[in-house]
């Protein structure tokens, strides 16, 4: 279906067939200093996070580099959920998709919200029980062998690089040439050059730092513009009445397509004769949504960065409350652009829209981009523009790091068994000079699609894969029969003991308390150690030259050999990073919270359906 593309809200990484043909001619010539001077500071700002943070990160473990250390709070966790997910073809997509249809769109992003506490409260204790680092992994332990891990992760691959990769570099570039009136291609490959290398530099703590800035400026700029429209089309009583006479000038004889939906104002609409039937919007998009929130590498992989899982439940609980928001600053703005602009966005005539957008289908794709275009002053456009940057470089970067991270740990191990974690390392960053190359090389291929054939069927594949691997996740989380081993791996075993590691853990052994291990540890969530008194300049060391050793920095590289652990302190770090223990009162917290946010959620859908 086509709304499975802002529908996997779910992916939120979609974006509608025609926003790939918009081609709406820009006042990129007139951009005032102002804005450029925002544009300047929004780079500076994002790119100094990035390097800040990848000084920041234990780059040269599997644990430091892949997920973070299993280090972060529950607030860069939060941010980085939504705006991994938010991609620059959310903004096209759902707006566009408001403009022609109404608010019923905006439950793709509701029901993310019911998904994301499942997420937090269901199946990351699962995951963290089992001590993996991808999903792939996941589903090797909990039913054996290896042909299920290396498809899902082949899988994944295929679908991150051929529906999100694109559809997100060609919606966020088309704005930017809108907006600005630089070359689509040579825009695009700028901005992937940036994402690309504080991402390798700096892996998983380098994403959600900068994911979490561009959380502050998506929301900040969108929330701008949403005030900005409401004023113009006084407040949400002035859009019902707007919206529902916003008839273009020119119409098709005996058609009714320029009319606006008379049910464009309700999230619940008819099962059978309705444009988003309330059974598919509530049931058959929750398969959906599941698939994406709760068993996709690149969300999942954000929750198993927590440094406890009470921070992990935090995250969802954010997530949630942002997930929120979408309705109000981007399917609402989209209704405002038809109701101001009938003749533009609610165009139907194919010579007209041919005229307006360069496609004959219609132009509601257009919706958001116009009503940047014309409401934002001096100054604020440029922040509009940062918005789409932060959506379209949050999103890639989390692609490009989930990608790395599967790749490295359930490919590139399943044919080199006796890699080093260091190898492990420089095959992750390669993998993500390979991505980048390759959605270089994809560009032209979607200039070419204008007729929206292509993103039709990624998007019919999309929809046709995700309830298998749905219902594989569901049976591997609450069935206990189908399994080999029967130990912490299903959500009825997640709590049983580890006795051999807490023996090993226990025993008093010089080293092995929590406090006495070398940093490098809690930082790696596995693998090899760092000591900081052993560096480059330790005497006997060899001399290496600052390319060496910037080349080094970069790639995670020490230089120096890390000395292994013994068992005990494998046993003693793999009961830590295993740990789903909670506090009681942050555990009290997290319940609470959301409790308030269902209800909340609840409330919204009652009040618009």
């Amino acid at each position: 279906m086509e709304l499975a593309a802002p529908g996997l809200g779910a992916s939120g990484n979609g974006v509608r067939t025609a926003a790939a043909r918009s081609s709406v001619p820009g006042p990129g010539a007139s951009l005032h200093p102002y804005d450029i001077g925002v544009l300047v500071v929004y780079f500076i700002f994002v790119v100094g996070v990035g390097v800040w943070s990848s000084f920041r990160a234990s780059r040269g473990t599997i644990g430091g580099y892949f997920l973070a250390g299993r280090s972060m709070t529950w607030w860069p966790i939060g941010a980085s959920l939504m705006s991994s997910n938010v991609g620059s073809g959310l903004f096209i997509g759902l707006a566009g998709t408001g403009a022609a249809g109404g608010l019923a769109v905006g439950g793709f992003e509701w029901n993310a919200t019911w998904l994301l506490l499942a997420l937090g409260w269901v199946f990351v204790p699962v995951y963290i029980a089992a001590g993996v680092v991808t999903m792939p992994q996941y589903l090797q332990k909990r039913f054996g062998g290896q042909r299920i891990q290396v498809y899902m992760s082949v899988l994944s691959l295929i679908l991150y690089i051929f529906t999100k990769i694109s559809t997100d570099i060609f919606s966020g570039a088309l704005f930017i040439q809108m907006a600005l009136g630089w070359n689509l291609y040579l825009s695009t490959v700028a901005l992937l050059v940036v994402t690309a290398v504080y991402t390798i530099a700096g892996g998983l703590t380098a994403v959600i730092y900068t994911d979490a800035l561009q959380t502050v400026i998506m929301v900040g700029g969108a929330l701008v513009l949403m005030f900005l429209g409401f004023k113009e089309v006084g407040w949400y009583p002035g859009l019902e009445q707007r919206y529902q006479q916003a008839i273009p000038n020119v119409t098709v004889p005996n058609t009714t397509c320029h009319l606006p939906r008379p049910d464009a104002f309700h999230m619940l609409r008819d099962p059978v004769s309705g444009d988003i039937p309330w059974p598919g919007l509530i049931f058959g998009l929750t398969v959906l949504a599941t698939w994406c929130w709760c068993t996709d590498q690149v969300i999942v992989q954000r929750s198993l960065s927590a440094k406890s899982l009470s921070h992990a439940k935090g995250g969802s609980v954010l997530g949630g409350y942002l997930k929120i928001l979408p309705m109000f600053f981007i399917v609402m703005p989209g209704m405002i652009s038809r109701a101001l602009y009938p003749d533009e966005v609610g165009c139907v005539d194919p010579d007209i829209c041919q005229r307006v957008c360069g496609a004959r289908v219609g132009c509601s794709n257009i919706a958001y981009p116009k009503l940047v275009i014309a409401l934002m002053p001096i100054g604020l456009r440029g922040l509009m523009i940062a918005v789409i940057m932060a959506a379209l470089m949050s999103s890639l970067t989390s692609i490009f790091n989930s990608s790395s991270t599967l790749f490295a740990i359930d490919v590139w191990q399943r044919f080199r068994k006796k890699a080093t974690e260091q190898e492990l390392m420089v095959v992750g960053r390669v993998f993500v000079v390979f991505l980048v190359i390759i959605s270089i090389l994809w560009i032209p291929i979607i200039q070419s699609s204008n007729s929206g054939q292509l993103f039709d069927y990624i998007q019919s594949i999309t929809s046709y894969l995700a309830p298998p691997v749905t219902a594989l996740f569901l049976l591997a989380i609450f069935c206990k029969r189908i399994t080999e081993p029967l130990a912490r791996l299903t959500w009825w075993t997640r709590n049983h003991p580890r006795y051999e590691l807490e023996k090993e853990a226990h025993e008093d052994t010089p080293g092995t308390s929590e406090m006495e291990m070398p940093p490098g540890v809690h930082a790696a969530g596995g693998g090899g150690t760092q000591n900081p008194s052993q560096g480059p300049e330790q005497h006997g060391a060899p001399h290496r030259s600052c390319g060496k050793l910037l080349w080094g920095w970069f790639c995670g590289l020490s230089g120096v050999r890390e000395p292994a652990l013994s068992p005990t302190e494998k046993a003693a770090l793999e009961l830590k990073l295993t740990s789903i223990e909670e506090e009681p009162l942050w555990r009290r917290v997290c319940d609470v919270n959301a409790v308030l946010l269902l209800a909340i959620n609840v409330f919204l859908w009652g009040y618009f359906a």
